[in-house]
């Protein structure tokens, strides 16, 4: 395998200069750029290579070339440069999938050392896929989605049938039933499978910032709007859209989604050209949308043009013989993320899990699989049934216990619970997904986070 190459983008010449000198220095191959836009024609999928990019740029700034390399190849190592006032658009970045960033003035040792862990990290993807093209393996729908029930064969057989149509879908189910996971297999599973698949939860997001999140905006078109911006359906364009609890969009985003669906174009906000879009569209609700549509509260026309076909997703309570196999599926994977031996379970616990009416679904029964791990459960375990463990498995446990109570008291607000444990945003984050913890799990508003 040829040398990996680095490629660097920062618009100021001395920086780099400078940064092209030291990466040189220590032997590594270098290819500067002074803006993104002209760095972008140079990085393929599969490309041997890594991006050192700073934030601020004239153009195309740091975040907005991080989602066209993403497109490109979503494995892509970005390691961002950003100055003290940037470090909440880094992490931003980081929670978007960047490698890792370097906070301005730079120290070379700390350069060298992230682009050199990028360098083998890009190495072990790329050889990783040379061995699944030389040897590979075909996912099969059972491992995407897990039981054998009546009620989950028929929804596999529709979710076939639905895959290999290009048409738009919407997808019924309770909160936690795996919604977007469905959406997901349906993409994966589609024509599409090589193409974007983007998911917006439109519930979260702001009503004055969502119609700049879907259709984008060009530079000046608002009040903070400083640089163009891609918005995520253009993005997802040849691909799969995902649009949950689509009920929350507001009325003058619903219109222009409907243009969306109906003509296969967008306008930008701020912007009187039009941009060609090929989507499929696949949305879901927390109500049921056709009653909504009959009381005025959904407009009528997008909800036909979503409602093309229909996928309903049935709740846990209803496939309590699926609960044992899904069950041992999440227990396993909780071993593994969390390092740890789960307790054996008598037919005794078993019974409790079947006795339970699971009104969160899916996503309490995994959640349920991490605190037996832990050794936490209450629903199994009563105080005198507590195992006993070694130190790493309390330690652990005492972690998870500290993360979830912190999270809980600041409505998982994540500058407030960092600064209370007193550490970097980025650990916090990284201790979230260990224990599979979600900042919306614990959110009681959406406000953004300043």
């Amino acid at each position: 395998m040829s040398q990996t190459h680095v490629v660097l983008v920062e618009d100021d010449k001395e920086l780099r200069e400078s940064l092209s000198e030291i990466l040189e220095l220590n032997g590594m191959s270098v290819t500067a750029f002074a803006s993104a836009d002209k760095a972008l024609p140079c990085i393929q999928y599969n490309s041997n290579s890594v991006v050192v990019s700073d934030i601020r740029m004239p153009n195309m700034d740091g975040m907005t070339f991080l989602q066209h390399l993403q497109q490109l190849d979503n494995d892509l190592p970005v390691v961002l440069i950003s100055g003290h006032a940037d470090i909440e658009t880094a992490l931003q970045c980081i929670k978007l999938g960047a490698f890792d960033f370097v906070e301005k003035p730079l120290r070379p040792e700390h350069l060298v050392g992230l682009v050199t862990k990028a360098i083998q990290h890009r190495e072990l993807t790329l050889e990783n896929r040379r061995l699944k093209q030389n040897h590979p393996r075909t996912i099969t729908l059972d491992e995407l989605l897990i039981g054998e029930s009546d009620s989950m064969k028929k929804l596999k057989t529709r979710l076939i049938t639905l895959a290999n149509a290009d048409v738009n879908i919407v997808i019924n189910g309770e909160t936690g039933t795996g919604k977007e996971k469905i959406a997901r297999t349906l993409h994966s599973q589609s024509e599409r499978n090589n193409k974007p698949f983007v998911a917006i939860n439109c519930g979260a997001m702001p009503e004055n910032l969502i119609e700049s999140e879907l259709f984008g905006h060009e530079a000046g078109s608002f009040t903070g709007a400083s640089k163009k911006r891609i918005g995520k359906i253009e993005y997802a364009s040849g691909g799969t859209l995902f649009l949950d609890e689509i009920e929350s969009m507001p009325l003058s985003a619903q219109i222009r989604l409907l243009r969306v669906i109906q003509e296969g174009e967008l306008e930008r906000v701020g912007s009187n050209q039009t941009v060609s879009v090929d989507l499929k569209v696949l949305s879901a609700s927390k109500d049921d949308l056709f009653e909504l549509s009959q009381k005025g509260e959904f407009r009528q026309d997008l909800y036909y043009r979503l409602n093309v076909a229909t996928l309903d997703i049935p709740p846990l309570r209803e496939r309590k013989s699926d609960i044992p196999v899904l069950l041992g599926h999440f227990i396993h994977e909780a071993e593994k993320r969390l390092n740890l031996k789960a307790p054996a379970l008598t037919p005794l616990h078993f019974q409790h899990l079947m006795n339970h009416d699971w009104p969160g679904n899916v996503r309490e029964l995994m959640n349920e699989a991490d605190r037996i791990v832990l050794g936490i459960s209450d629903l199994i375990f009563t105080n005198n049934q507590q195992e006993c463990h070694s130190l790493a498995h309390q330690l652990t446990q005492f972690e998870f216990s500290v993360l979830h109570h912190t999270l809980t008291q600041f409505s998982g607000h994540i500058g407030d619970t960092a600064e209370h444990l007193d550490i970097p945003r980025k650990n916090l984050y990284l201790r979230m997904k260990k224990f599979g913890l979600k900042k919306e799990d614990y959110t009681t508003d959406t406000t953004p986070e300043e």
